[in-house]
C-alpha cells in the first residue's frame, strides 16, 4: 500500500493551493484578497505547519552544487519530474517519489545512488514533503502580506497571522516570508511578535536575521530620538570632538572639506580630543551572540547617536537597554563599561576619518593633477606626531600609518615611521604596516 508524505490537511487543500505545478502560482496572482481568500490562505498555514522543526535540505544542496554554473537545464528538468508525477497535494507519496527517482537516474543525476536503498528514497521523500510545506506557506504568507499592504486585515486576522508567522519561524520553515509578513504588520502587533523572536532559543540560527528586520522596524524611534536636541545630558566625549559636523552615517568623513585654517584647526583639536579618552583593556572588550552581530549593535547606537555632540550618558543607557530588547546578551558588562566601549569604538572612527581627509590634502601650491599630493608641510609637522601617539595607543593604526605615508616627503613623517617600523614594544602587525611603509 501506498504511503502518503503528506498530513490529510493538507491532501485535502482546496483549490488552487492543493496544485503544486506552476499554475498555482498564478491563479493566486489573479485572486483579490478577500475575506474568504485570507482566511484560506490562514487555512493553508495552519494545515502546513509542521510539530517540529525541519531539516536543511542535503540532498537538493548535493545536487545544485555539482551542476553549480554549468549551462544546461538538467536541474529544471529533474525539477520539473517532481510535479510531473506528483501535480497536487493529495498525490504527495513514497510510490511516486519512488518513480521520481528512477526518472533521475535515467538521467544520469550524479547524487543519485546506482541502487537506491530504501533509507536513501525515505530522506528524499521527506525532503521533499518539506519543500512542499515550505512552498505552499511561503505563498500563504505572501497573499496575507499583500491584504495587510493594502489594510484589509481586522484585528482578529492581523492577530491569528502574527501567531502563525511566529510558529512558522520557529519551526525554520518559510521564515524570510513569515518575517515579512510581520514586518507588513507594522507596530505595535508585528514588532511584538518580532522581540519575542529574537529572545526565544528555538529561533536560534534565524535569529540574525529576524533582529535585522526588527531593527528596521524600530528604525523611527531611533530616527525621532537622534532629532532631540541634548538637553541636561551628560557629554560623554570631549568637547573637542561635540562641535564635529561630520555624521556616522557617512563614517564621519569629511569629504571635500576645504583645508583652510578653520577646518585644519578643527582637526587638530579633534585628533587631541581623541587621545585624552580613556582606553578600555582588552580583556573588558564586549561580547554578545556572535562577533557578526556587532553590526546590529552599531547600528543601535549609530542611530540614537550620528553626530559626536550626541554622545551621551543617557543615550548611551538607552542604546545598552535597546541592545538588551534586541535579544543581545553581555556577558560581564554593564551600561557604563558598554558606554566606554561604544566611545572608544566612535573615538577610532573619528580619529581614521581624519587621517584619512589629511592624507589627501593636497599641497598648497600643488597642481591638482599631481599624483602624489602631500599635506601642507606645517600641518604634516604636527599630524606626524599626533599620528605617533595614535599608533602607540592603539588609535586608527592603519589609517594614521597610511598618513605618514603619504606625507613622507616631511622629514618629520619620515621619522615617526621609522621609529614605529623598528620599535619593539609595538605589536609585529604595527611594525610590519609601518615597515611596508616606510621610504
Amino acid at each position: 500500500m501506498d504511503v502518503y508524505l503528506l498530513p490529510a490537511a493538507m491532501r485535502e487543500l482546496p483549490p488552487p493551493w492543493h496544485d503544486l505545478t506552476y499554475r498555482r502560482s498564478q491563479a493566486l496572482e489573479a485572486l483579490a484578497p478577500a475575506e474568504e481568500r485570507r482566511e484560506q490562505a490562514r487555512h493553508v498555514l495552519r494545515a502546513c505547519l509542521p510539530d517540529r522543526r525541519q531539516s536543511v535540505h542535503d540532498w537538493d544542496e548535493e545536487r545544485r552544487d555539482f551542476y553549480d554554473d554549468r549551462d544546461d537545464h538538467t536541474l529544471d528538468e529533474a525539477d520539473a519530474w517532481l510535479t510531473r508525477i506528483m501535480p497536487t497535494t493529495s498525490q504527495v507519496t513514497r510510490e511516486r517519489m519512488v518513480q521520481v527517482v528512477g526518472a533521475w537516474a535515467d538521467m544520469g543525476i550524479p547524487t543519485v545512488p546506482e541502487r537506491p536503498t530504501e533509507q536513501w528514497v525515505d530522506r528524499v521523500a521527506a525532503e521533499w514533503a518539506a519543500s512542499v510545506r515550505q512552498v505552499l506557506a511561503y505563498e500563504a504568507f505572501a497573499f496575507i502580506e499583500r491584504a495587510t499592504t493594502a489594510g484589509l486585515l481586522s484585528d482578529g486576522e492581523a492577530e491569528d497571522a502574527a501567531l502563525l508567522a511566529a510558529a512558522f519561524v520557529r519551526v525554520g520553515v518559510a521564515v524570510e516570508a513569515a518575517v515579512r509578513l510581520l514586518v507588513s504588520l507594522g507596530r505595535p502587533r508585528g514588532e511584538q511578535a518580532l522581540m519575542e523572536l529574537v529572545h526565544d532559543d528555538e529561533v536560534r540560527d534565524f535569529r540574525p536575521y529576524v533582529r535585522s528586520r526588527l531593527l528596521g522596524l524600530r528604525r523611527r524611534v531611533y530616527d525621532v530620538r537622534a532629532r532631540e536636541v541634548p538637553r541636561d545630558e551628560e557629554p560623554l566625549l570631549p568637547e573637542g570632538l561635540q562641535g564635529l559636523p561630520h555624521s556616522w552615517q557617512n563614517d564621519f568623513g569629511w569629504g571635500a572639506t576645504a583645508p583652510d585654517s578653520h577646518s585644519l584647526a578643527q582637526a587638530r583639536s579633534a585628533l587631541e580630543a581623541c587621545l585624552t579618552v580613556e582606553r578600555v583593556p582588552d580583556d573588558a572588550q564586549m561580547c554578545s551572540d556572535a562577533p557578526a552581530d556587532c553590526s546590529a549593535i552599531a547600528e543601535v547606537v549609530r542611530a540614537l547617536m550620528p553626530y559626536p555632540r550626541l554622545v551621551t550618558r543617557e543615550r548611551m543607557n538607552e542604546a545598552w537597554r535597546e541592545c538588551q530588547s534586541l535579544g543581545f546578551e553581555f556577558r560581564g558588562i554593564d551600561a557604563g563599561r558598554f558606554a566606554k566601549v561604544w566611545c572608544i569604538r566612535i573615538v577610532d572612527r573619528v580619529t581614521a576619518a581624519v587621517f584619512r581627509w589629511l592624507a589627501d590634502l593636497p599641497q598648497g601650491g600643488g597642481a591638482a593633477g599631481d599624483k602624489e599630493p602631500a599635506v601642507l608641510s606645517a600641518t604634516a609637522l604636527w599630524a606626524a606626531d599626533l599620528a605617533e601617539r595614535c599608533v602607540r595607543c592603539g588609535n586608527a593604526v592603519q589609517e594614521a600609518i597610511w598618513f605618514l605615508h603619504r606625507t613622507d616627503d616631511v622629514p618629520g613623517s619620515r621619522e615617526v615611521l621609522a621609529r614605529l617600523a623598528f620599535d619593539p614594544s609595538l605589536p609585529v602587525t604595527t611594525r610590519n604596516a609601518a615597515q611596508e611603509w616606510s621610504p
